[in-house]
């Protein structure tokens, strides 16, 4: 029923109609296909902003009337953000960070102050965020991927087994930002649970696009610990979220020590304030939360069920489109009985990802993302890239990495703009020699 219509989400972004100058002077529509990246925002948003400023100040210390209403919407937007991925008030607290980021490297210090060391498990298909941070904290093992680019469930579990008791975390994607697969989220709890060990879900690319259920404490599938940033929910203003046990965070002090952290403190004691305040230095992000709760409520308002079914039909609308094209190499788009959210990984032979991009730019005003977003061993995997290969890119013989080029959909976009894509890359494919001379590597 979508594909005879445009968005019916799309009068309520911003920026959608903008007009950019392309390589021969003139101005053309411009077309995000980005959105993994990060969303534009919602127009309410940006209204929401301009309408908070005005009351716009401090929190918590203010005295001033515009200080109280600041810190009334500061500190009820938490209980929204437990609703919005079901959460729970009474054990669960938010943690208001920059980005995921940021998130999840708070949580990898308050796991290494509380136990010293021990196994993380992550997964070979993790953004660098959610593998980099562990690290140098603790041992990582890796949970391997399939032929089909998908997380080996069964290696999950050998590797659970074989690590019981030292595990400390399991962390995982809810949905690759290279190929848009979801995890098994909450059966990979049900295992995790089984084996006295807590998960993690990265939600960045996750809870945008699909309801999320972080189910009750008391269920062998709850998720411990969820991250996910307001960037990508159509809220620009810097805020990202860090969700778990109270009990873990009441564990540790804080790892940015300052303002706003504490509730006594002389030349040789502090006492830490309660939290979440005891976690949040300095002055907080109240704007980016102000947004973070306007786009939780238009979000919530539309129902995410409706918004992954649209997103759906566009990333299926556009397998189809360009499956169709010669020279088109598409990576996991039309596996019908995968989950995913709207990302297609493509590539044109005898093309470089980058020049695909450039050109799509250039020649188009299509925006789009090339190269190994942030996940460079899954995209080594699933490109089969040699050990060889490797090695020889780090002494630096090699100098253009592999990847792809990247596609990913937003609530807004619509059926027409595949087909301006799809025309264009038929385009490029049918003048691949001018267009090797006219943007060389």
């Amino acid at each position: 029923m979508f594909e005879n219509q445009g968005s019916p989400f799309r009068k309520l972004v911003a920026g959608v109609n903008a007009q950019v100058p392309i390589k021969n002077g003139v101005m053309t529509p411009y077309i995000n296909f980005d959105n993994a990246a990060t969303t534009p925002p919602f127009i309410s948003v940006v209204n929401r902003i301009i309408d908070f400023s005005q009351w716009y100040s401090s929190i918590h210390r203010g005295t001033g009337y515009k200080s109280k209403a600041s810190s009334e919407i500061y500190d009820s937007s938490r209980e929204s953000v437990l609703n919005f991925v079901g959460g729970s008030p009474d054990k669960d607290c938010v943690i208001y960070v920059k980005n995921t980021t940021e998130a999840i490297n708070k949580l990898s210090n308050m796991y290494k102050d509380i136990y010293g060391g021990g196994v993380i498990l992550s997964t070979s298909m993790e953004h660098h965020s959610n593998d980099l941070p562990w690290r140098n904290k603790f041992r990582v093992d890796y949970i391997n991927i399939n032929k089909a680019g998908r997380l080996d469930l069964d290696d999950l579990e050998k590797k659970l087994s074989f690590y019981r008791k030292s595990i400390r975390l399991v962390t995982i994607t809810g949905a690759s930002n290279v190929t848009g697969f979801k995890n098994p989220i909450h059966h990979i709890a049900r295992l995790t649970h089984k084996y006295g060990a807590r998960i993690l879900v990265d939600g960045a690319q996750l809870v945008p696009h699909s309801f999320i259920d972080m189910k009750p404490h008391c269920s062998p599938e709850h998720i411990d610990y969820l991250v996910f940033s307001a960037h990508k929910m159509y809220a620009p203003f810097g805020i990202g979220v860090l969700i778990g046990p109270r009990a873990t965070f009441e564990k540790c002090p804080p790892d940015y020590k300052g303002g706003g952290t504490v509730d006594l403190v002389t030349h040789n004691y502090v006492k830490w304030a309660k939290l979440p305040d005891k976690e949040e230095a300095g002055t907080p992000n109240v704007m980016g939360v102000a947004a973070l709760v306007e786009s939780i409520n238009i979000l919530s308002s539309i129902g995410m069920g409706y918004i992954d079914e649209y997103e759906k039909r566009l990333t299926e609308y556009a397998a189809n489109s360009l499956s169709n094209i010669p020279d088109i190499e598409l990576y996991y788009a039309a596996e019908k009985n995968f989950d995913k959210v709207s990302i297609i990984p493509f590539n044109i032979k005898g093309l470089h990802h980058s020049q695909t991009a450039r050109i799509l730019s250039d020649e188009a005003g299509i925006g789009v993302r090339s190269g190994c977003f942030c996940a460079q061993p899954y995209v080594q995997k699933l490109l089969n890239v040699s050990l060889m290969e490797i090695e020889e890119r780090k002494r630096g013989i090699l100098k253009n990495h592999p990847g792809f080029v990247r596609i990913s959909f937003g609530m807004y976009n619509t059926f027409d703009e595949i087909d301006v894509l799809a025309l264009m890359l038929k385009k490029i494919v049918s003048n691949k020699d001018r267009y090797i001379k006219e943007y060389p590597l």
